[in-house]
C-alpha cells in the first residue's frame, strides 16, 4: 500500500506529467492570444517539452518564461513570416477555387503543396529555434532540411499534428465538445510533447558530444 502512495509510483509520475502539459498548455495559449507573440510561446512550449523528453525539466513555468525571453526577438519574426506567408496562401487557394475549368484546379494542387510544405515547416522551426542558435535565414533552412531528410519522422508528426481533426467525426455532440474542451486544456501541449520525442531524435544527430545539455547549442547550416 506505501509503494501505491509512493510519488514514484507510475501512476503519480504520469498524472505529474498530465499536470505539467495542462500547466504548459495553457500558458502557451493565453502566451499566443495578442497573436505577435505566438512564435515565442510556441517556441518555448518546446524548449520545455524537449526538456520533458529528456528528463530535464525542472520548473514548468519557469523553464517556459526563460526562452519565451530568450528567443523573443527571432521567434517574433519567424511568426510574422508564417503569418504573412499563410495569407497569400489563404488568398491564392482562393483565387485557385474561383477560377474556372481545369486551371483552378491544377493551380489548387499546386498551391495545397505549398499549404503542406507551410506545416511541415511550421512543425520544425520553432523546435530548432528552441534548441539551435542560429540566425533566422538557416533556421528556416535547417528546417526545411531535416523534414526532408527525417522524412518518415516528419510523417509521423504531421499525422500526429492532424489528430485533433478527428473530433470532426465523432457524432456525438457531448462527447466532441467534451473531448474539445479537454483539447484545449491539454491538446496543443500533449502534440508537442509527442513530436518532441522525434525531434529529440532528429536534434541528436546535429548535437555536438561534448555539448552541456543545460545549453542551447551554436547552430551551424545543415
Amino acid at each position: 500500500m506505501g509503494r501505491f502512495f509512493s510519488m514514484d509510483n507510475k501512476f503519480f509520475t504520469f498524472m505529474n506529467k498530465v499536470a505539467d502539459l495542462c500547466i504548459l498548455n495553457i500558458i502557451c495559449l493565453v502566451c499566443c492570444i495578442p497573436i505577435v507573440t505566438a512564435g515565442a510561446s510556441i517556441t518555448a512550449m518546446y524548449y520545455v517539452t524537449l526538456k520533458m523528453v529528456r528528463n530535464e525539466e525542472a520548473y514548468i513555468v519557469r523553464s517556459f518564461f526563460k526562452s519565451f525571453k530568450d528567443n523573443f526577438k527571432q521567434a517574433t519574426i519567424i511568426n510574422l513570416i508564417m503569418i504573412a506567408v499563410g495569407v497569400v496562401l489563404y488568398l491564392d487557394l482562393n483565387v485557385a477555387k474561383n477560377m474556372p475549368g481545369s486551371a483552378g484546379q491544377i493551380f489548387h494542387v499546386i498551391f495545397m503543396a505549398f499549404v503542406i510544405i507551410y506545416y511541415v515547416l511550421f512543425l520544425y522551426v520553432y523546435p530548432i529555434l528552441a534548441r539551435f542558435y542560429n540566425t533566422i535565414r538557416n533556421t528556416i533552412k535547417n528546417a526545411l532540411f531535416m523534414a526532408i531528410r527525417h522524412l518518415p519522422y516528419t510523417v509521423v508528426m504531421v499525422l500526429i499534428g492532424l489528430c485533433p481533426l478527428l473530433l470532426l467525426f465523432i457524432g456525438s455532440y457531448q462527447i466532441q465538445s467534451t473531448l474539445f474542451v479537454l483539447f484545449l486544456i491539454m491538446g496543443f501541449g500533449v502534440i508537442a510533447y509527442c513530436n518532441s520525442f522525434f525531434l529529440v531524435k532528429i536534434f541528436d544527430h546535429y548535437m555536438p558530444k561534448e555539448e552541456n545539455e543545460e545549453q542551447k547549442s551554436e547552430g551551424t547550416e545543415v
